[in-house]
């Protein structure tokens, strides 16, 4: 079975003014990456489809759903600003329904074994927005959206979710953190955006904070010591991955020192836990990344990893 990546024009139009660094260049950069590499061929290439207003109402509020509806500018170049991070232009709304609709797609399609394992090279991306609001450049929680959809229609029992992006998903722990079906593990550099404080570890929580400058040494130590035993305890049914690449050395949105090696690393641990237990059932959106060149190898090397071209 193949590899199958979701994405959608929409996702381009997205646009938040040519200061912001969570810009379209961001797909177009990942787009000409894996033709370079030489992997685009073995993907199998989707449409992201638009949400169901369901599919985001069993994350988040009426009100937080209305809040980014209702406020789209009807005039193209117009802005709406929800913080001073996150705003809305006219294509936001539409883009953020194919960002969730393409986890949900996406975990639908590989549930039903038409792919081995799925990316979503979409934007905005989905794990600061929380039940209540979008924030932290999110507008709707893509990989909340599709767990909540694989446990709520399609019947799981139990599903796991890996961050690896530099900030911690404080959107996605608010989520799911109180529900026992769900595995959160994560690391993100402390202190730093958005300033949450650590928790202790839980059977159902393993969100590790690291200091800044943290290189792949750390990542790999806490992810076998924290996350793998984590995992294996939660046997979960699927996989979900908030797939930030911001923690990259060359990205100045972080503080933290990864290489392309330590996501290739990160993806084969990964992909051995959904051998062993999920009959390698891997759904992975795209959150973070801004370095555009590392944004682009980085998401290369967990693809070669998920596409088992290596």
């Amino acid at each position: 079975m193949s590899t199958a990546i979701y994405s959608h024009a929409d996702c381009i139009r997205h646009d938040m003014g040519s200061w912001h660094p969570e810009s379209p260049a961001r797909l177009q950069a990942i787009r000409d990456q894996l033709i370079l590499a030489r992997i685009d061929d073995y993907l199998e290439h989707r449409d992201a489809p638009l949400a169901d207003l369901a599919d985001l109402e069993r994350v988040h509020t009426r009100e937080a759903i209305a809040l980014v509806r209702d406020n789209v500018p009807q005039q193209a170049g117009d802005f709406y600003p929800i913080d001073a991070d996150t705003l809305l232009c006219s294509s936001s709304w539409n883009a953020a329904l194919r960002a969730a609709g393409a986890a949900v797609a996406a975990t639908d399609a590989v549930l039903a074994g038409d792919v081995r394992n799925a990316f979503c090279a979409v934007r905005p991306p989905g794990h600061h927005a929380r039940p209540s609001g979008a924030m932290g450049f999110c507008l709707f929680n893509n990989v909340a959206i599709a767990a909540r959809h694989a446990l709520d229609v399609k019947g799981l029992e139990r599903v796991a979710i890996i961050d690896f992006d530099v900030h911690h998903g404080n959107g996605t722990a608010e989520a799911v953190g109180h529900d026992p079906r769900v595995l959160m593990c994560s690391f993100f550099q402390h202190p730093y955006y958005p300033y949450t404080e650590p928790e202790p570890i839980t059977a159902t929580s393993v969100n590790v904070p690291v200091a800044a400058r943290s290189g792949g040494d750390v990542v790999r130590q806490l992810v076998t010591e924290h996350w793998l035993p984590a995992l294996h305890a939660h046997r979960p049914q699927m996989i979900f991955i908030s797939a930030g690449f911001d923690a990259h050395r060359e990205d100045d949105m972080g503080g933290m020192a990864l290489v392309e090696a330590d996501y290739a690393w990160m993806t084969r641990q990964i992909m051995a836990v959904a051998r062993e237990h999920c009959g390698n059932r891997i759904v992975s959106c795209l959150e973070g990344g801004y370095n555009l060149s590392a944004l682009a190898r980085s998401v290369v090397a967990h693809l070669r990893i998920l596409a088992e071209l290596e």
